[in-house]
């Protein structure tokens, strides 16, 4: 049985925030979430978090995450505090039970590196370690002569010599589950901060002669730890790093991966070209040879092959097919759908409209709850007035029709197959297929009238 401990009780102070620290965000999901992931893939038969300054707020979050357990600590006591909170959790069927401690404020642990940690336990204890040239406020390792790990030492607590080890302790352990219940309740707060600490176990594992084993993670800003805005931001900037060296791996071509953020999952095919400063949240799919201008947004949207989106173009639950041209400054909002060989334009705004292929709509207009077909010239100023303050309807526009600019479509209308719609109309019947609809009051002209001026004070 593999049960996971996830320590999520703490205050953050320097944070400076209402919301649990735990649920601030790194790559646009919570640390939590994060760290959730990595549980989740080790197929653990039991997750607990271990929750308390914030923890209704951190238990509403997860409510409908039906495969979590929740524990409270209060007051907070120290780590060793933390997870004897969670002891009644740990599952246990025989000798082979593990328990690996986590902690969400530690968000971007890898699986390999857990598999790894889960490797070096052979049977006994293992604990994640490393080397750092700055090992200021970690606990340190310490080595028998034969150079195996017999304690860990807090920084508070430790002598100069001790200090000026290297190897510090992550506080990321796997322990045989009967064996960390056992030393959890021998745990004393017998230090320089008054509180239970988890690192005694090496000490209490060495003394029964249980193995004690070290992994290491494969990237330093794995067991970076968040405390405090300045390093979310660092751990933020580190992790898209990697993201896009991922992205970069894959074939994609980033015009600068230090200017990337991808806060979802992004999915790309052959070719794919990203300008600086785009934003890719939820779930994006582009296929081969998109290209994307920069300062782009893409929420949870399908790109077809060889469709261009130029700079500034906000894309909001979305599809579109292939080699479309959108924007610069277009908006796709939910439930636009646009076929292929499309043409969107600079402030064109399109929502819950299917857009035919070859059609255009390339200045100056909005779309809304509209049905267009294939050909379909759409105007500059064009309007779908498909809501009269209490409901919306809906546009349809059929194949071929050419929408002259100034129009106004008041819904419900129909605008038939090769219609056409005369600039500045205001259609509020159906326009019949073939003929050219038009809808304008006569032009005057008033002769000897002048402009009025400002009268003299």
């Amino acid at each position: 049985m593999l049960n996971i401990v996830i320590l999520a009780a703490g205050l953050g102070k320097r944070m400076q925030s209402n919301l649990p620290k735990v649920l601030h965000t790194i790559a646009g999901r919570s640390m939590l979430s994060h760290v959730l992931d990595g549980a989740r893939a080790l197929n653990a038969d039991e997750i607990v978090v271990v929750v308390g300054h914030g923890a209704q707020q951190v238990q509403a979050a997860y409510a409908a995450e039906t495969d979590l357990e929740f524990a409270l600590q209060q007051p907070q006591l120290g780590t060793g505090h933390a997870v004897q909170q969670a002891v009644s959790f740990m599952k246990e069927d025989g000798e082979d039970d593990v328990t690996i401690v986590l902690y969400g404020d530690v968000p971007l642990v890898q699986v390999e590196t857990l598999q790894a940690l889960m490797a070096a336990r052979e049977g006994g204890l293992a604990v994640l370690t490393e080397i750092l040239t700055d090992p200021s406020g970690y606990g340190r390792i310490l080595r028998n002569d034969r150079g195996e790990v017999c304690a860990i030492v807090e920084h508070k607590d430790a002598n100069d010599a001790q200090r000026a080890i290297c190897e510090v302790n992550t506080g990321i352990i796997a322990a045989p589950t009967a064996a960390l219940k056992r030393w959890l309740s021998r745990l004393t707060n017998n230090n320089a901060q008054g509180e239970y600490y988890l690192t005694d176990i090496i000490g209490m594992a060495v003394a029964e002669g249980t193995p004690v084993a070290v992994a290491h993670p494969q990237a330093s800003f794995e067991t970076l730890g968040v405390n405090s805005r300045a390093q979310q931001a660092e751990l933020e900037r580190l992790w898209q790093r990697e993201l896009a060296r991922r992205q970069l791996e894959a074939g994609v071509t980033l015009a600068d991966p230090m200017r990337f953020d991808l806060r979802g999952q992004l999915e790309c095919g052959r070719d794919v070209f990203i300008d600086v400063g785009c934003v890719f949240e939820g779930v994006v799919r582009l296929a081969d040879g998109v290209r994307v201008g920069p300062h782009c947004v893409l929420r949870d949207v399908e790109i077809g092959t060889g469709t261009h989106i130029e700079a500034y173009s906000h894309l909001d639950r979305a599809t579109v097919g292939d080699d479309a041209r959108i924007g610069p400054f277009a908006r796709l909002r939910p439930g636009a759908a646009l076929a292929n060989q499309t043409h969107v334009g600079n402030f064109v705004e399109i929502k819950n409209s299917q857009l035919g292929e070859g059609s255009k709509a390339n200045h100056l207009a909005y779309i809304g709850d509209a049905d267009i077909g294939a050909r379909v010239n759409v105007g500059a100023g064009t309007i779908t007035c498909n809501y009269d303050g209490v409901n919306k309807y809906r546009t349809i526009i059929e194949d071929d029709a050419f929408i002259g600019s100034d129009t106004q479509l008041v819904a419900p209308v129909r605008v038939g197959r090769g219609a056409t719609i005369g600039a500045g109309t205001t259609l509020t019947q159906d326009a019949p297929a073939e003929q050219l609809t038009i809808s304008r009051t006569k032009q005057t002209t008033i002769t000897g009238w002048s402009r009025p001026v400002k009268k003299p004070r």
